[in-house]
């Protein structure tokens, strides 16, 4: 497996980087975007990516805070880089994210070492860009780990045409019950959504030395991913 920066031309000018890491395999290989959470491409991203390549994948991470503030790296344990992640997340613009997220996707779809296929997997924030890039691209497979207000934008899931999994975290601070139960019921029957719960969990189960991170949780939805992944990009 290798890894490094590279460059990205954006849609409207100007070029953001994204961390890449690569198998090493002799064939074409399938390709993920993980989709950063409000910390920006930290070590806990990068070492998503780095397990992917593991696994045989091309994963990249592109910097969606690029026109904010490139190259930032936050993590939740310390109250003031929590203070300025929330901070860059209401200066975000999600539509100019969805635009580099579906230019991170052509760039992959054309990747010399990438067969074509390309899925998404995406953590808060990126759980959010996860199902909107579901929703408004040609993506073949993606996956949310409990993305925030999905509850205000679930008429977009009749947009949804490929495989779409969901994780739901059922003590979710940013997401309460009311609202879960919202997406729940809007998937209950939806031909490509699959929807996991994981009850007694806080947002950000998943992030390795989290504030809320719950090993056997985070365990059995991986597992859940690994396969659905498997499953529709192999």
């Amino acid at each position: 497996m290798t890894h490094k920066q590279i460059k990205i031309p954006a849609f409207d000018g100007g070029a953001f980087d994204a961390y890449i890491a690569t198998p090493q395999v002799a064939e074409a290989a399938p390709a993920i975007i993980v989709i950063q959470e409000i910390f920006g491409i930290n070590e806990d991203v990068r070492s998503k990516c780095d397990q992917l390549a593991s696994q045989g994948y091309i994963a990249i991470a592109p910097d969606l805070f690029w026109r904010i503030e490139p190259g930032i790296e936050l993590f939740d344990n310390k109250p003031e880089e929590l203070e300025r992640a929330f901070e860059l997340f209401g200066q975000f613009n999600q539509e100019t994210g969805i635009e580099d997220l579906k230019t991170t996707l052509g760039y992959l779809r054309n990747h010399k070492d990438c067969n074509g296929k390309v899925g998404a997997v995406g953590y808060c924030l990126g759980g959010k860009l996860a199902y909107m890039l579901s929703a408004d691209s040609d993506i073949d497979v993606s996956v949310s780990y409990y993305g925030v207000a999905l509850e205000t934008m679930l008429d977009d899931a009749k947009n949804i045409t490929t495989p779409f999994m969901m994780h739901i975290a059922g003590n979710d601070e940013f997401v309460p019950a009311e609202a879960q139960e919202k997406i729940i019921t809007a998937f209950a029957d939806h031909p490509h959504g699959e929807t996991h719960v994981y009850d007694g969990q806080d947002h950000a189960f998943a992030r390795i030395n989290g504030m809320h991170y719950n090993k056997i949780a985070a365990i059995l939805a991986n597992k859940r991913t690994n396969e659905f992944l498997s499953e529709h990009l192999s």
